[in-house]
């Protein structure tokens, strides 16, 4: 089980790394842009870290009082769940 939490956790955060990089060079060759509710959705599935990572190394959505604001709370929400977990799952 750790371990299948653990590769999700990774997966998800390099989507999300990844779709901010993608949206900011759509952005930029003003083509077809990924919604922002997709962008914030990522995040809420457990790739804020990899969202917020993306917002910073991109400088994307930086300016968007939404994503200041959600992005590092589902970050903080996710890492604390995940840690409760670990602390209350039997090691093998």
């Amino acid at each position: 089980m750790h371990i299948i939490l653990i590769i999700y956790i990774i997966l998800i955060n390099l989507v999300g790394f990844f779709l901010y990089g993608l949206d900011k060079a759509k952005a930029k060759r003003k083509g077809g842009r990924i919604p922002e509710r997709t962008l914030l959705w990522v995040a809420r599935l457990g790739g804020g870290a990899g969202c917020w990572l993306g917002m910073a190394f991109f400088r994307h959505k930086t300016k968007h009082i939404r994503f200041k604001i959600l992005v590092p709370l589902w970050t903080i929400v996710w890492t604390v769940g995940v840690v409760l977990l670990f602390l209350k799952m039997p090691q093998p």
